[in-house]
């Protein structure tokens, strides 16, 4: 994973941005569920009053909290209330601190202090209905107006009973009429009281209520005081309802711009980690390019072609798709389920158990299809390779496979590869079309325990209805983390595959070093030497040749023939480095040519392969391949050279006519005729023509070389050729026997004494033409 992230570390930048909108994205989305919970908890059940702590308050009721308020709770109710009017007093939060800090400190709290005193307040409401063996633990918080009764022990049970007497004939004594005591509350008659008696009777009351709030200790948050606030609000004639409202629309709105937020978090995650991805990939791709390009033909074996293009394209597409899942998945996963975990223990622990059941399922699935998957994942990238390699070997082979009618058992070929490529992704597909429905099951499983444990919690006070909403909510959040990292970490394994396959082709060690010499132009003059250079190609048992020792010079040629597999085409390509020698050294113009910078070595070398290579596009610009600022009657000239001229302007549209990729639709005879023209266009210092002569006629042939030696005097001129009337004519002969040179010289002196080039033309040369001492064939060129 690791290796795919440092593929784009260029882009190092756009990860940062990333991975702050992801925090952006998660704290929006970990926070909606608390705003659920609000609503339901505080906005339905609380009527929108999310604090115990009334903004108007009667004074008959600061009195009943002051009165049972200890001294420090006192003084802090009695600074954040200010008298308003007609016995009306307003909160004033100014009053609580000097410091937004300390203001906030100071509600926190008030919040605190009042919560339990409005609790016991309420609770005393309750109690003026006293009805000896009855439990209105729920009534309590219901919202009903209607007064119920609660149970208290024998002792606690006589204690009030005898409050409640001195409190009647206290105030029957005040004056008060039996209409007016059935409508007074115990806190009414409790003010009425000395201040003496009333000490007393709060502190029997106190103690009472002591007992009676360890009934209802698990009754969630406020829900008693603000039950107080609530009932306070509608004694002042507060429209409670529009209360409610205002809250439900405030909840509303913020989660409106939390989901807008995150959505446009995602969107933008989406357009940076695709961008990020795509443009990782492009880089990738150039590197692999540059890399391949300065490859020697070793590399290139090592490799092979087919497996180069597959790295080149299916696999860097492999990585740079796991790439925007990396960064939309992977990394967005841990900040969820971290948050999650936070957000759940921060809710409640009731149920966080559950938590720990659904990560370890999740875990125990996705380590199963890693166990099951994973092997399969890393050979499929092996199973592509043998596809294109087996694709690409028909295709280019369609010609021979017709000849030998060998259809059938190239179709039952590819199908072999076709079908163990198919098994292995079908494979691979059922086992994560598996994980879906089992992840699904093990989510809505979990969801069931929540609402079955979590109702049972409710109903003993432990939890509230919101709180289990959103504790489902960050559970799904938590479980779907996981699903998210467990999907991707099936993926890993191939994308890994392809990131170590494109990790080899960057960081494969390149045999042809560049030297660091630059030789000016008018230095270069083109001369080539060999000094006892062997070469053996990697991985052979022999030398493909073997101490080889001469000169080209300037304004000669310089002819090579020998057998099939000699090593002529070895020797010559060792001059533009697309090998290195073994041993021994090649020079140009006295410099090793292992010193020389490699574009100014193959800038003064014109070379035509054996096999004639056009590009795609027309006959023009593949004759300026070599010469971009060649001008067209140098184009044209180098096709009068090289005998192309006549077919091209044969054509409708002359150098303008297509040539399709490979010179498809042009014969073999004109592709080398090309390929020629286009090594004369360059104007190089040197020519080198792999037997680049064998698809053409004698006649042609003699007419090429004959406008060679015209035009081209003054360069190093290296011929390989199988035919002797077409090195005849050169100025020095080398011939190769099983990679070693026997022997050296001009056409009559190797007809003369050497026997392995007497024995080629003894095949070629009729028995007069051999006899001939060299003076025709020197005629005929002329």
């Amino acid at each position: 994973m690791f290796k795919i992230i440092s593929f784009a570390k260029k882009q190092w930048y756009i990860m940062i941005l990333i991975l702050a909108l992801l925090f952006v994205q998660a704290n929006c989305e970990l926070a909606l569920p608390e705003y659920t919970s609000n609503i339901v908890d505080v906005g339905i059940q609380y009527g929108g009053i999310d604090r115990p702590v009334p903004e108007e308050i009667r004074e008959t009721s600061l009195k009943a909290i002051l009165m049972f308020a200890d001294e420090k709770e006192a003084e802090l109710i009695e600074n954040a209330y200010v008298l308003k009017k007609d016995s009306l007093y307003t909160l004033d939060e100014s009053r609580l601190g000097n410091t937004k800090k300390e203001r906030k400190q100071g509600m926190e709290d008030l919040s605190t202090a009042m919560s339990g005193i409005e609790s016991e307040l309420f609770l005393l409401d309750q109690m003026s209905d006293l009805k000896p063996g009855e439990n209105s633990k729920e009534e309590a918080v219901s919202g009903s107006d209607e007064k119920s009764g609660m149970s208290l022990d024998k002792e606690s049970e006589e204690t009030f009973l005898n409050d409640m007497k001195v409190l009647y004939q206290n105030a029957m004594m005040s004056g008060m009429t039996e209409e007016e005591l059935d409508k007074a509350g115990l806190l009414d008659l409790i003010l009425l009281l000395p201040d003496e008696q009333r000490e007393t009777v709060v502190s029997d009351i106190q103690n009472i209520l002591s007992d009676v709030m360890s009934e209802y200790k698990d009754l969630a948050g406020d829900a008693l005081a603000v039950r107080y606030v609530q009932r306070e609000y509608e004694a002042i004639g507060v429209d409670t309802d529009a209360i409610q409202m205002d809250y439900l629309k405030e909840m509303a709105a913020r989660m409106g711009l939390l989901c807008l937020l995150s959505m446009t978090a995602a969107i933008l995650v989406g357009f940076f980690s695709s961008r990020l991805a795509a443009k990782s990939s492009r880089d990738l791709r150039n590197q692999v390019f540059q890399k391949v390009v300065s490859f020697s033909n070793a590399e290139m074996n090592d490799f092979s072609t087919a497996s180069l293009i597959t790295r080149s394209t299916n696999d860097i597409q492999q990585v740079q798709t796991t790439q925007v899942m990396l960064f939309r998945m992977v990394a967005y996963a841990p900040i969820m389920g971290i948050g999650g975990l936070i957000k759940v223990l921060h809710t409640n622990l009731y149920l966080s158990w559950i938590i720990v059941v659904a990560v370890a399922a999740v875990l125990l699935v996705v380590m199963v299809l890693m166990l099951v998957a994973m092997p399969k994942f890393k050979k499929m990238q092996e199973l592509v390779d043998r596809m294109n390699l087996v694709a690409r070997e028909i295709l280019t082979g369609i010609p021979v496979i017709r000849a030998f009618s060998r259809e059938k058992h190239e179709e039952k070929r590819f199908d072999e590869a076709n079908r163990d490529l198919m098994k292995t992704q079908l494979f691979t597909n059922r086992a994560m079309a598996l994980m879906m429905p089992t992840m699904m099951f093990i989510m809505n499983g979990i969801t069931v325990l929540i609402i079955w444990f979590g109702a049972n919690g409710i109903d003993t006070g432990k939890l509230q209805v919101g709180d289990m909403m959103a504790f489902i909510t960050y559970t799904m959040q938590i479980v779907m983390s996981f699903l998210m990292i467990a999907m991707v970490s099936v993926m890993l394994p191939r994308a890994g595959v392809a990131a170590d396959r494109i990790d080899r082709v960057l960081k494969s060690e390149t045999l042809i070093k560049d030297g660091d010499k630059q030789i000016a132009d008018e230095e270069k003059n083109g001369q080539v030497e060999f000094k006892d250079v062997s070469f053996q190609y990697p991985g052979a048992d022999d030398n493909a040749v073997e101490q080889i020792s001469f000169t080209a010079n300037p304004g000669e040629t310089t002819a090579i023939i020998g057998s099939t597999g000699c090593g002529k085409s070895t020797l010559v390509s060792l001059i533009p480095r697309l090998y290195d020698v073994t041993k021994g050294s090649i020079t140009i113009d006295g410099l090793d040519i292992r010193e020389w910078n490699l574009h100014d070595l193959r800038d003064m070398i014109g070379f035509v392969p054996q096999k004639g290579v056009l590009f795609s596009g027309d006959i023009e610009s593949n004759l300026r391949f070599g010469a971009a600022g060649a001008d067209m009657d140098e184009l044209k000239k180098a096709a009068e050279i090289a005998q192309a001229a006549e077919f091209i302007d044969s054509k409708p549209e002359g150098y303008q006519t297509p040539i399709a990729q490979g010179g498809s639709n042009v014969s073999g005879g004109q592709k080398q005729r090309l390929a020629i023209a286009r090594a004369i266009a360059k104007k190089p210092k040197i020519y080198i023509f792999d037997d680049s002569f064998s698809a053409l006629d004698y006649k042609t042939d003699a007419a090429l070389r004959k406008a060679l030696q015209k035009n081209v005097a003054d360069a190093t001129v290296l011929i390989v050729a199988q035919r002797i009337s077409t090195i005849m004519h050169a100025d020095k002969i080398l011939v190769l026997d099983d990679g070693k040179l026997v022997g050296m010289g001009t056409h009559e002196e190797l007809l003369a004494n050497n026997e392995v080039y007497q024995q080629i033309a003894a095949s070629q040369l009729k028995k007069e033409e051999m006899n001939e001492n060299g003076k025709n064939a020197g005629k005929e060129e002329r």
